[in-house]
């Protein structure tokens, strides 16, 4: 039974971590700063909550803190929390920016920091251990107004290979998944056109986040490491033309 904490999964892609977690019998935690939407979920998987914001690094700190204490280890950090928040650069602030850019891609540094702190006290003692990070397509694609979005997620995608060289005398394989257009909304009304954009045919699922990070999770995938997965149906990979 692995011991799994996943950042911001009250809803979309993950809650559906969490679910498959719990459906392969893990023991799951996460933290969210939607209460509400949190019990929700504690009450469909019986997964542990914590009501944290991620951007307050003592709360944030401390959730991880109680479970390396009370579970002796994690051995799976899924660092799925993050805000889209697109404004026009000339619009925005810089607070706005920092706030995205600590909600995004510091609290990644932040549980990944406490995991090999706990793991060097240990002696490297536990041979397996997964981070899996959540990057974009927007890594290394844009469009305007997302500069902050942009920059948090190429940030994990440089953070992620940084940390597989790091923690890897800890037992560690770090990755990131870069969805592409992930259906999330129940009230999203979806267009034939818009499945018929991607090559695989169909716009993405939370589902399909959540089944590429139990791969990259799994004992067997070890020689995966310091990887960003593009999960998009293709659609990074089709030459776009204007139409004529």
């Amino acid at each position: 039974m692995r011991r799994v904490f996943v950042t911001g999964a009250g809803h979309g892609i993950g809650r559906a971590i969490v679910e498959s977690f719990v459906e392969a019998g893990d023991r799951v935690a996460f933290c969210d700063i939607d209460l509400k939407r949190g019990e929700e979920v504690v009450a469909a998987t019986g997964a542990r909550c914590f009501a944290v914001d991620v951007c307050d690094k003592a709360a944030l700190e401390g959730a991880v803190q109680t479970l390396l204490d009370e579970w002796g280890d994690l051995d799976v950090i899924v660092n799925n929390v993050g805000i889209s928040e697109f404004e026009p650069i000339t619009a925005t602030s810089v607070e706005h920016f920092d706030r995205v850019i600590n909600t995004n891609l510091r609290s990644a540094f932040i549980t990944a920091r406490l995991l090999a702190m706990h793991r060097e006290k240990m002696g490297a003692a536990n041979p397996y251990g997964r981070i899996v990070n959540l990057c974009s397509t927007r890594y290394l694609q844009s469009e305007p107004n997302t500069e902050a979005y942009a920059a948090s997620k190429g940030g994990i995608w440089s953070l992620t290979h940084a940390l597989a060289v790091s923690l890897a005398p800890y037992h560690i394989t770090v990755n990131c998944i870069a969805p592409g257009w992930i259906d999330v909304h129940e009230e999203t009304v979806l267009r034939p056109e818009d499945h018929a954009f991607h090559l695989s045919g169909r716009v993405g699922q939370a589902a399909d986040i959540a089944h590429t990070c139990l791969f990259l999770c799994d004992a067997k995938s070890e020689f995966i490491n310091g990887q960003c997965i593009t999960v998009d149906g293709g659609v990074t990979k089709k030459m776009i033309y204007p139409e004529e």
